[in-house]
């Protein structure tokens, strides 16, 4: 193996790392209602689905992101994902949450597919073409990301506002994912003013912890009522 293909595939795993701290985020907020024994098993599942798809997305990602408005839907489909896990946090212990195995599989899944959209690209864009090269960084990368899940979920049961803040960053990403997909920038960006780049995504924080406190207040005044 020579040196440049050395280097590629380092470059690939860093790439890979820091495009997959918001993943990692997903991860965290998805598992962390499970039973410790149930959370390896989302962890890893979640994890090597996510990573298959990410390989299948290299190979078709250009043609995918072809496809109008695919990142701004991918972008509405993820602040959906962040109000779901934010509301799974914030629900009473005596109210049935989505805390199943299955359903944290497919949150980690369906959310690494819609975040990854742009981070295959980069990736596809350093293997060069190299299919075999791309699916190795990622394969390598998947230890990684499992134990950096593992530790924020860890700091998210000592900090609960840690799965506030985590939540935002995912809702934060939608709205980036909104504004740099091609039609959506030329009739958010283009259309109305430039400053709709940063607006956007700080815009899908404040619709998020307008439905955090709307679905905190609701969930008080059930407890009052059944009390």
């Amino acid at each position: 193996m020579d040196g440049e293909m050395i280097s590629k595939i380092l470059s690939i795993i860093l790439l890979d790392i820091v495009l997959s701290g918001d993943n990692a985020v997903v991860i965290a907020l998805a598992c962390r209602k499970l039973a410790p024994e149930q959370r390896k098993k989302a962890i890893l599942f979640g994890t090597m689905g996510a990573v298959v798809l990410r390989i299948v997305l290299t190979v078709v990602a250009v043609w995918i992101l072809g496809i109008p408005f695919v990142k701004f839907i991918g972008g509405l489909l993820l602040l959906y994902i962040a109000w779901d896990l934010l509301k799974s946090g914030d629900e009473d212990p005596d109210i049935k949450g989505n805390t199943g195995l299955m359903p944290a599989i497919r949150t980690i899944i369906v959310a690494d597919f819609v975040m990854s959209l742009d981070n295959v690209l980069a990736i596809a864009g350093v293997a060069n073409g190299h299919v075999g090269l791309a699916a190795l960084g990622l394969v390598i990368s998947i230890p990684i990301i499992i134990f950096g899940s593992q530790i924020i979920m860890k700091l998210m049961e000592k900090l609960p506002i840690l799965v506030w803040i985590g939540a935002l960053l995912i809702a934060y990403t939608a709205g980036e994912m909104m504004v740099s997909d091609k039609y959506g920038h030329k009739y958010l960006v283009d259309a109305l003013f430039p400053q709709m780049d940063w607006i956007i995504p700080i815009l899908m924080m404040v619709i998020l912890i307008a439905l955090g406190l709307w679905a905190k207040a609701r969930q008080t005044r059930r407890m009052t009522s059944n009390s």
